[in-house]
C-alpha cells in the first residue's frame, strides 16, 4: 500500500510511468494502444490498459481515467493507488470479479492540460450518433462569440453581457447551455464532434475485447470540477432506466456515501449532457446488464472552473498569446480540475474505494 498523496502525478508522463510501475508491482500485463502525436514534453502517448481476472470472467468492473484529460491527474491517482491496495485487489478476486483499469482514455489532452482531445473535442460528447441528426443547441449558439471573445480577459462589456443573459435566463440554463455538448462550432467549448474520435474508437475496441464475455459490467469513471471540494458525488452514468437506477442506488447509495444523483430528474450538479461516453458499454456489450456512474470531485466553484476552460479555449484559438498570459491560463487550468493538497487527494482515494468496493459487492451480489 502507498499513501493517497504518493499516487497522484504532477502530469502526465509521470501519471503513466507510476501506473506502468504499478501494473508490474501488480503482476498484471499492459496493453497499450499508442497514440502517434507527442505529448507536451515530447513523451509518448497511449491508452494503457491493465486487467486483473480471467479473461472470461462474467462480472467485470471498469474503473477509467482522463475521459477529460485534464481530470487525469485525479483519476490516474485513483488507479495507481488501487493497483498498490492488496487488500482491495483480494476482495475482487475473492468475489469472482475482474477489474479492467483503462488508464489516460485521453492522453493527449491529459499531456497538454486540457479537457479535450488532440481534436479539440470534449470525449464525454463525442458519443452520439453520427449518421443521424445531431442533438442543436440553439442556446449554446447564442452564447458562443461571448464566451469566447476576441481578447482575454475579457473586456468589462463581454462581461457585463454574459452576466446579462444569467440574469435572465438563470445559472442552471447557462451551465446547461455552456456544457450539455454542442456539435456546430469546432473551435467552441464542449464540442461533441463531427465523428467519432481516436479515443472513441479505441476505448469501443477495448471494451469490446474485455467486455464481450461479461454478463454484468460496472464501469466507475472518474471526473473533477463540479461540486464542492473534494466531495465525489456519485452521477448516475446510464440510460434513463428505472432498474438501472434502482441497482445503481443500491449499490453506491449506502454506507454512508452521498446518494446517487441523475441528470434526468436534476438531482445532479452536472447538467442533461448529449454523446455520453456510456453509450459505448450498450452498443459493443449488449449482451451484459450495465450500471454505472461517473465519480465527480469538486475543485473549484462552477464558474470559475467555467471561466479556465473558456481561457483554455481562447488560449487553443490565440496560440499566438503572450507567454506569461498562456502560462496564467494553463496554471489555472489545472486548479480548475486538480486540487494538489494531501487531505484532497486523501478524500479523494477514500470515497473512490469505497465506491470500488461497493461495485465489487454489487456485481457479485443476487442478480
Amino acid at each position: 500500500m502507498i499513501g493517497a498523496a504518493e499516487a497522484f502525478p504532477a502530469g502526465y508522463a509521470e501519471a503513466r510511468a507510476r501506473f506502468l510501475a504499478a501494473c508490474v508491482a501488480a503482476g498484471l500485463p499492459v496493453q497499450t494502444h499508442p497514440l502517434a502525436l507527442p505529448g507536451a514534453e515530447g513523451e509518448a502517448l497511449a491508452m494503457d490498459v491493465a486487467r486483473e481476472g480471467p479473461a472470461d470472467a462474467e462480472r467485470l468492473l471498469v474503473v477509467t481515467s482522463a475521459c477529460h484529460g485534464v481530470e487525469g491527474h485525479c483519476g490516474s491517482g485513483v488507479q495507481v493507488h488501487a493497483l498498490h491496495d492488496d487488500e482491495w485487489r483480494a476482495r475482487a478476486r475473492d468475489a469472482g470479479v475482474a477489474v479492467l483499469y483503462v488508464h489516460a482514455l485521453n492522453p493527449h489532452g491529459f499531456s497538454h492540460g486540457r479537457r479535450v482531445t488532440q481534436e479539440n473535442v470534449d470525449l464525454n460528447r463525442n458519443f452520439a450518433d453520427f449518421g443521424g441528426t445531431l442533438p442543436a443547441n440553439r442556446a449554446y449558439a447564442e452564447l458562443h462569440a461571448l464566451l469566447l471573445p476576441r481578447e482575454w480577459p475579457p473586456t468589462p462589456a463581454n462581461e457585463a453581457a454574459l452576466q446579462q443573459w444569467i440574469g435572465r435566463h438563470g445559472l442552471p440554463a447557462f451551465q446547461a447551455a455552456m456544457s450539455g455538448g454542442q456539435y456546430q462550432f469546432a473551435d467552441g467549448v464542449f464540442f461533441g464532434g463531427q465523428a467519432p474520435t481516436w479515443s472513441n474508437r479505441t476505448l469501443r475496441q477495448v471494451l469490446r475485447q474485455h467486455g464481450g464475455a461479461a454478463r454484468r459490467i460496472a464501469w466507475i469513471d472518474l471526473h473533477t470540477g463540479l461540486g464542492p471540494s473534494g466531495v465525489g458525488e456519485r452521477i448516475f452514468a446510464c440510460r434513463d432506466d428505472a432498474a438501472a437506477y434502482a441497482r445503481a442506488s443500491a449499490w453506491w447509495g449506502g454506507g454512508g456515501a452521498t446518494p446517487v444523483t441523475s441528470i434526468y430528474d436534476g438531482s445532479s450538479t452536472s447538467s442533461l449532457l448529449s454523446g455520453l461516453m456510456w453509450n459505448a458499454v450498450y452498443e459493443e456489450c449488449p449482451q451484459a446488464e450495465y450500471t454505472g456512474i461517473a465519480m465527480e470531485y469538486g475543485t473549484l466553484p462552477l464558474l470559475e472552473v467555467m471561466q479556465a476552460m473558456r481561457a483554455d479555449h481562447w488560449l487553443h484559438n490565440h496560440p499566438d498569446a503572450a507567454p506569461e498570459l498562456a502560462a496564467a491560463i494553463r496554471a489555472r487550468m489545472r486548479e480548475a480540475f486538480y486540487t494538489d493538497t494531501d487531505d484532497w487527494k486523501e478524500q479523494v482515494v477514500r470515497q473512490a474505494r469505497q465506491a470500488m468496493v461497493q461495485a465489487v459487492q454489487g456485481l457479485a451480489g443476487a442478480e
